[in-house]
């Protein structure tokens, strides 16, 4: 082999082996025992049994693609003529790698040609590793048929004895677990000490982070599911100062929950972790859409996770498409719910239920609900947000058809039965959610709630009010309130009324099953709904919550009952008929009021003399009655199918809900790094987030060794600000935190300070 071929660290081969064919300085195939290895700088890219011929092809064409050899000095090493190298290298850019596999196969067969030849002894040593076929078939991308046909032909047993020289193999990392496999994830940690992040850790033939063509080539061949992030040393790197959220992404749990419900994304490139952690930077830099990454130098963006670029827009949307295909989002918001409660239980004692509404202004039809903040009716989709009393979200329901508050908080409080175990529940919502039969059920189910009264009460006298004070969450409250009974559903069910009187005279009535707490934190509790109506806002504004992600539509329940619209028509036609009616009786009564008795002193004379107006009125009256007739034979509601002629669809739901959980947990992370700069920022109510937007935003230098990625982000516009940044930066390295993907202990400071 020549000195500039360096093999992998266990490759001991002779100074001239038998078989070894020497292609060029860095490439050379060995045949030994009816096997033939290809590799490239030391690393094996091909193996094969000698006479398939199907390896054989796409080995050939592999290296001349990637440039390790030229097409004449291919031809010399495997025996044919350049113009057959050209040939198949045709045929790959026509038909891909399928055109270069032998013909003659009957369709639909599946064996060893699907598997890629380098992946054989990875196969091998996994199975000698105790993975299961369907295991092993998930990570190649195969079913599990195929892997059970090429272990025959290999002729594998479960405890193999070696037959043939151990390959060079390609080091798989850690396992990443599949969902059937794996167990429940791990709660967050207690505390910030322990260290986070225990992600499998790939990996990579590459040693310059700026040049990562091997690994691409890994992933073309099916042997990587994700790529190590590899980072290099540099200087005012632009939005470095993100990296400053991994802390509070750890606690999230957002990558090891992905990881238990996806497993994997298949063989890439840029893998589940790559992907997700470039769309919560994304969130963070308030990069609102995929399609935001054109404004983004993708070698910039690539360096804030280890990647030489950035996935680009449609790199980015095929996987998103490929997530969305498995349909497992909901799964995921689950997960992510349940690693909140479990770390954050103590803070969920009040949680505020509302729907948020998304008005659609595509082609398609689509269900119309009324659209509060527009003051209109409009196409839309409901989705029902859950956020504890902070005012950070919990999980997200999207409601069906735009199904009202009523219908859809049985099934949320299903959801966080599921989640709060044997926590008591109390909720807090509008007046939406306004039913005295579903206070009864959530008085069965000891559910304790607060909301508005709806409709009219008799005014209290101002007298009867009390100034009520406390101190309440640190904050100092006064109001002045009144306590009264209310009775509903016929004495079967009492509730606590607390009303408050403003100073306008405006008197506001909460009612609540609630009889220990104070009337002032029952007021207090229920007018914190606004951090709710704030998180809308802000989401909306910063995070463009209400954009479409995917402009696809599915079918939807045909079945599902609507009002009938021609009982909607008809209703109006009968209200015309009854204004038309009228009319004419006015004129009548009208006519007979002025009649002069002289002239006519009859009735059958006035009825003479006005024989046009009788007839009109015998008319409007037939018509009304024959619209009555008609409306008593329809039905109140239909079938939605029956309304159109139009396939019934609604907005594909997987991409949004996807997105929407990662925007969810972004929000969650700016809100820790408010909490952990609140000591020591003293406008951090008014402008913590600001300030916390402007950090992750920053430059930042980073500094890199083999054990350590050391973060130094910037100076900021002024000194208070600066100092707030820096013992955010000392809370953060108590978390000994881990880049996900790598053993590299991530530190931060700020640079030019000595930290």
């Amino acid at each position: 082999m020549p000195a500039q071929c360096s093999p992998l660290p266990g490759l001991d081969l002779p100074a001239d082996p038998p078989g070894l064919v020497v292609i060029n300085d860095q490439c050379w195939l060995e045949t030994r025992e009816g096997e033939r290895i290809v590799a490239v700088r030391g690393v094996p890219i091909a193996a094969y049994v000698l006479g398939d011929g199907a390896s054989e092809t796409m080995a050939m064409v592999n290296l001349v693609a990637t440039k390790a050899a030229t097409q004449m000095e291919v031809a010399q090493a495997f025996g044919c003529s350049t113009r057959q190298v050209r040939r198949h290298q045709r045929q790959r850019e026509v038909g891909g790698q399928a055109s270069n596999r032998r013909r003659g196969r009957r369709p639909g067969a599946v064996g060893i040609v699907r598997i890629k030849a380098p992946a054989i002894r990875a196969i091998r040593k996994l199975k000698d590793a105790g993975a299961s076929n369907r295991e092993v078939g998930r990570r190649f991308g195969v079913c599990e048929k195929a892997i059970r046909k090429l272990l025959r032909r290999m002729e594998w047993r479960p405890a193999p004895k070696s037959i043939q020289p151990a390959l060079p193999g390609l080091d798989l990392g850690e396992p990443i677990p599949s969902k059937g496999n794996a167990g429940p994830p791990a709660a967050p940690p207690e505390n910030w000490e322990a260290e986070t992040f225990p992600e499998p850790c790939p990996p990579s033939l590459d040693t310059d982070p700026a040049d990562r063509s091997f690994d691409r080539l890994l992933a073309s061949l099916g042997v990587l599911d994700d790529a190590r992030p590899l980072f290099q040393a540099g200087a005012r790197i632009p939005s470095a100062g993100v990296l400053l959220a991994l802390p509070a992404l750890a606690q999230s749990g957002l990558l090891s929950v992905a990881r238990d419900v996806y497993g994997s994304i298949g063989p890439a490139f840029y893998g589940l972790r790559s992907t997700l952690l470039v769309l919560l930077f994304m969130a963070l830099l308030r990069i609102k859409r995929p399609e935001g990454l054109k404004e983004h130098v993708p070698s910039e963006m690539g360096k804030l996770v280890g990647l030489d670029r950035s996935p680009e827009v449609k790199t980015l949307r095929r996987k998103l498409e490929r997530l969305a295909r498995l349909r497992r989002s909901e799964a995921l918001g689950q997960g992510l719910a349940r690693l909140r409660v479990q770390a954050r239980g103590e803070t969920l004692g009040y949680l505020y239920v509302d729907g948020h509404v998304r008005v659609y202004h595509g082609k398609h039809r689509l269900p119309k609900t009324h659209v509060t903040r527009m003051r209109i009716a409009a196409p839309a989709t409901t989705d029902y947000w859950v956020n504890a009393q902070s005012g950070d979200p919990l999980f997200v329901v999207t409601a069906e058809a735009n199904a009202a508050l009523t219908q859809m908080l049985l099934p949320i409080i299903g959801k966080l039965k599921d989640l709060m175990g044997e926590r008591h529940i109390t909720i807090v919502f509008d007046r939406g959610g306004w039913s005295p039969k579903l206070f009864l059920k959530l008085k069965k189910d000891h559910i304790d709630f607060l909301t508005y009264r709806k409709g009219e009460a008799e005014a209290i006298p101002e007298s009867a009010f009390k100034v009520h004070k406390a101190c309440i969450d640190g904050h100092e409250v006064e109001y002045k309130l009144h306590e009264s009974l209310l009775e509903l559903e016929y004495r079967k069910l009492w509730l606590r009324q607390v009303t408050r009187l403003k100073e306008d005279g405006h008197q506001t009535q909460i009612v609540t099953t609630l009889w220990d707490p104070e009337p002032a934190e029952i007021a207090y509790r229920m007018f914190e709904r606004w951090r709710q109506e704030n998180f809308f806002k802000y989401m909306r504004d910063e995070y463009m919550l209400d954009a479409l992600v995917n402009y696809g539509v599915e079918p939807d329940n045909s079945e599902r009952s609507v009002p009938n619209p021609e009982l909607r028509r008809l209703e109006k036609e009968i209200l015309k008929a009854r204004q038309d009616l009228v009319a004419v009786q006015d004129q009548y009564g009208k006519a007979a009021l002025d009649n002069p008795e002289r002239l006519r002193p009859t009735m059958r004379g006035f009825k003479i003399a006005h024989s046009r107006l009788g007839r009109k009125i015998h008319t409007a009256r037939g018509r009304l009655e024959a619209l009555l007739a008609r409306k008593a034979t329809l039905p109140e509601r239909i079938a939605v199918g029956e309304t159109t002629k139009e396939p019934i669809v609604k907005l594909t739901g997987e991409k949004k809900r996807l997105t929407d959980l990662v925007k969810m947990v972004a929000y969650q992370i700016e809100s820790d790094l408010v909490a952990m700069i609140t000591p020591h920022f003293a406008r951090a109510e008014d402008e913590g987030r600001t300030l916390v937007q402007t950090i992750l935003a920053s430059a930042a230098d980073l500094e890199v060794s083999p054990d350590e990625l050391r973060v130094k982000v910037g100076p900021l516009s002024s000194p208070h600000r600066t100092r707030a940044l820096a013992a955010l930066c000392e809370v953060l390295n108590k978390a000994a935190v881990i880049f996900p993907g790598t053993r590299q202990r991530v530190t931060y400071a700020v640079a030019g300070e000595g930290h």
